[in-house]
């Protein structure tokens, strides 16, 4: 049986081909397609963001070395590596793609998305790095680091919505 990370690449690896199948074949409606695929990627990083900062609350609050720890970090590394990690490629991939067809690249309002993921970005990075910690028993932060780090990924996908649906300017 494969590990699960091998599944997962696996998967990402076929959804690759096709995806550049795709692009080369360039059908009628190929913009809507990627565009979907887009918002898809969006859901699964989002998704990750804000599950991986309540696993460290549940994290923090278990002994070192104990069973539970274990878990946590068998779980938080599987949802870095699986999940999190491509959905956020998939995702500047395709929306660069989308704002360059689009021609939105003179647009206030991209320019504020774009400072908004890349703010998404750096907290991404800061998860990531937090996961290393955990896996080497080494957290310092507290439960309440954690749950109001929670909160940070919900307010920029907020504003990030508001920007895309709105575009005030």
């Amino acid at each position: 049986m494969k590990k699960p990370t091998t599944r997962a690449f696996t998967a990402l690896a076929v959804t690759a081909a096709l995806f550049g199948g795709l692009v080369l074949w360039n059908p009628s409606g190929l913009y809507l397609w990627l565009k979907a695929a887009h918002v898809v990627a969006v859901i699964a990083w989002m998704a990750g963001m804000l599950y991986l900062p309540r696993l460290f609350v549940y994290h923090s609050e278990a002994g070192p070395g104990s069973s539970q720890s274990e878990t946590f970090k068998v779980m938080e590394r599987r949802l870095l590596v699986a999940i999190i990690n491509p959905a956020m490629v998939l995702t500047w991939v395709l929306g660069l793609w989308l704002a360059w067809e689009g021609g939105f690249f003179r647009s206030g309002w991209l320019h504020a998305k774009l400072a908004l993921v890349l703010a998404m970005s750096g907290l991404h990075g800061y998860l990531s790095a937090a996961v290393r910690a955990f896996a080497e028993d080494r957290n310092t932060r507290s439960p309440r680091h954690w749950r109001i780090v929670n909160e940070v990924p919900t307010v920029l996908m907020i504003l990030v919505v508001v920007l895309v649906i709105v575009k005030p300017f």
